[in-house]
């Protein structure tokens, strides 16, 4: 499915990050918080063109139950000190990793890209407990590219529902007890929506 570019944006657009003083948070539960920062990424189809061609996107299969299954997007994991696949998505970790110097106390180290083709490609209710997100408060930056999907979060065991539509240069940053106390989702939808990329910024050991 081609992308249907944002009005603000074309494929040749200067790729450039915008200032993160406009981030707004949103207290939740338990200790867990969101920002999110519409449009943080201009030039954001550009991008999203750049990193379709220029990643090397791997198709996973996973165990279900008794039987394997395709993993429904593509990924990549560019691991602590790995190259990152374009200059602007280390401009963007740097500058995350400056503006919650203070609150965090570590810059984020990893970045996981995931690719959904289309509407039929999802992630599950989950959160990012590998490691010490389990047990400790950190921080998940999410900078979105592409067409816009909803991303979903809800209380741990169930409750009501947040729901954030992110593209297009969207960034969102779940922050405090959020991963172990709350869940999020990227729910299946229409198969004719656009293609969406999503790059996760991470501190160390939080998977």
């Amino acid at each position: 499915m081609p992308l249907q570019g944002s009005l603000f944006d074309s494929a040749d657009s200067e790729v450039t990050l915008g200032p993160l003083t406009s981030l707004r948070r949103t207290p939740l539960r338990a200790g867990a918080w969101v920002d999110v920062l519409p449009g943080w990424l201009t030039g954001a189809d550009s991008l999203f063109q750049r990193l379709v061609a220029g990643v090397p996107w791997e198709a996973e299969r996973r165990q279900m139950y008794d039987r394997m299954v395709d993993v429904p997007r593509l990924l990549r994991f560019y691991r602590e000190g790995e190259p990152l696949p374009d200059p602007v998505l280390g401009a963007a970790r740097d500058a995350l990793s400056r503006h919650y110097a203070a609150e965090l106390g570590e810059p984020f180290r990893t970045a996981g890209l995931c690719f959904y083709r289309d509407g039929r490609d999802s992630v599950a209710w989950h959160g990012d407990r590998n490691g010490r997100g389990a047990t400790e408060d950190t921080m998940v930056a999410i900078l979105s590219v592409g067409a816009a999907r909803p991303l979903l979060l809800r209380p741990r065991g169930g409750g009501p529902v947040i729901r954030h539509a992110l593209g297009h240069g969207d960034l969102i940053v779940m922050g405090g007890s959020c991963q172990r106390t709350w869940e999020h989702a990227v729910p299946k939808v229409a198969r004719t929506a656009g293609p969406r990329i999503s790059v996760q910024f991470r501190p160390r050991s939080v998977s």
